[in-house]
């Protein structure tokens, strides 16, 4: 009799601990369909801001620009040198826009991991007036691991910038006041989370963690944009 009562209770929490188990997966599908139609919407909205917005996307005279200036695609990135992601895609966008040879590449700075990566937005944006942006962010990009203020100011050095010079244009308003349009230009579009991507106005990442940026094919997106001129 014992055993019965005791199979009995066994049953009844199998069967309650299946219907938990059931209903998490059930939640778990429902949150992760509703987490992907607001990223749908969500991206509906970016791209939307973005065509009104364009100019400032794609042409800030204060954003530095890479690869063809003339170009008839722009790949715009907003990036945080301190983001892993960011570094990864960098490589292939570089391997890519020098293939193509006509691919604006435009960058901006959304420093969003804290003082190191507000340092080196600063510096790779007062590097500029030094000319040497180019070689400064690639430096940066290609450094393994995370930086430190001490690290930033050791690869301005190895790629010949005046520390002086870039210490004081670090602290120029105009910096600042690129920085905080790069902001306000992410809140208009969604942009969350780093690595952000356009190709031209199209999003294509940024405004939702269930977006993977290595499976975002660069070379179609820039010839799907290239189609639509």
């Amino acid at each position: 009799m014992r055993h019965k009562t005791y199979f009995s209770y066994f049953h009844i929490l199998s069967v309650i601990v299946l219907f938990i188990s059931a209903s998490n997966n059930a939640f778990a599908q429902s949150s992760e369909t509703v987490q992907k139609i607001m990223q749908v919407e969500l991206e509906k909205i970016s791209s939307a801001v973005a065509e009104r917005k364009a100019r400032l996307l794609l042409y800030d005279l204060g954003t530095p620009v890479l690869g063809n200036l003339n170009g008839d695609v722009s790949i715009v990135e907003f990036f945080d040198y301190q983001c892993g992601y960011c570094k990864a895609a960098e490589r292939r966008i570089r391997k890519i826009a020098k293939e193509d040879g006509n691919i604006r590449v435009v960058i901006k700075d959304f420093p969003i991991l804290g003082t190191e990566s507000r340092f080196a937005a600063r510096a790779a944006l007062a590097s500029h007036r030094q000319g040497k942006h180019e070689i400064f962010h690639y430096a940066m990009m290609d450094h393994r691991g995370q930086l430190s203020i001490e690290t930033i100011i050791k690869i301005a050095k190895t790629v010949g910038l005046d520390i002086n010079q870039l210490l004081e244009d670090m602290d120029s308003p105009e910096i600042a006041d690129q920085i905080i349009s790069n902001f306000d230009l992410a809140r208009s579009l969604k942009i969350s989370y780093t690595p952000g991507f356009f190709v031209d106005t199209r999003v294509l990442s940024g405004v939702s963690l269930l977006t993977s940026t290595a499976n975002i094919d660069f070379v179609k997106e820039v010839e799907k944009a290239r189609s639509t001129k």
